[in-house]
């Protein structure tokens, strides 16, 4: 099986009924509800849920209330969380899963560390640099001067290294690092 699949590939039928089912679906699950259920697909956008206890609902959990360091939940799995809203015109019910809702987001916070020294974990190297794990679920980029080959040679994943906050970028959702006097892959001026 692949890691993607639509409902209707592992078994499971459409929701039916029409406008009548729908509405009932309204009415049971109201925005705010606590819902469960069983993830019964998954797609590049979120999981398909179906939700216990209402047969004709189809839940969708959207990857866009998903934390960055998260993944959707696997085909099968079963999992909980409040119903956020509904879309008529594909009888969808949206959900936020309650692991998504619970995770607090630390990048805003990182804005009052700019300019100071932190320490974290090289997670990646890459062409452009390498990423150091300065938070939980939060990553930055130390740019580095030089070839990929020699900021290998400088830096492996799973270093712990000392970094200074640059720049934190909420909108883009970027951090900005640069490498501590005495670091590898030092910025070149």
């Amino acid at each position: 099986m692949s890691e993607y699949s639509w409902p209707y590939e592992n078994g499971r039928r459409t929701p039916a009924g029409g406008t009548a089912a729908w509405t009932t679906t309204v009415r049971g699950l109201p925005v705010g509800t606590p819902v469960t259920g069983e993830v019964i697909g998954r797609q590049p956008f979120g999981a398909f849920v179906a939700v216990d206890g209402h047969p004709e609902a189809m839940g969708l959990a959207r990857i866009d209330r998903m934390p960055r360091c998260h993944e959707l939940p696997l085909v099968g799995q079963c999992v909980s969380g409040e119903v956020v809203w509904h879309a008529e015109h594909q009888h969808q019910v949206g959900i936020e899963l309650r692991e998504w809702a619970e995770h607090e987001d630390l990048l805003p916070g990182l804005t009052e560390l700019v300019g100071q020294v932190v320490t974290g974990t090289v997670t990646k190297i890459a062409p452009i640099g390498y990423l150091v794990g300065v938070a939980d679920c939060v990553e930055g980029l130390v740019r580095a001067a030089g070839t990929t080959a020699d900021l290998a040679d400088a830096v492996r994943v799973g270093q712990e290294v000392s970094v200074r906050i640059v720049a934190v970028e909420i909108e883009a959702r970027r951090v900005l690092l640069s490498a501590e006097d005495g670091c590898p892959g030092r910025l070149a001026d």
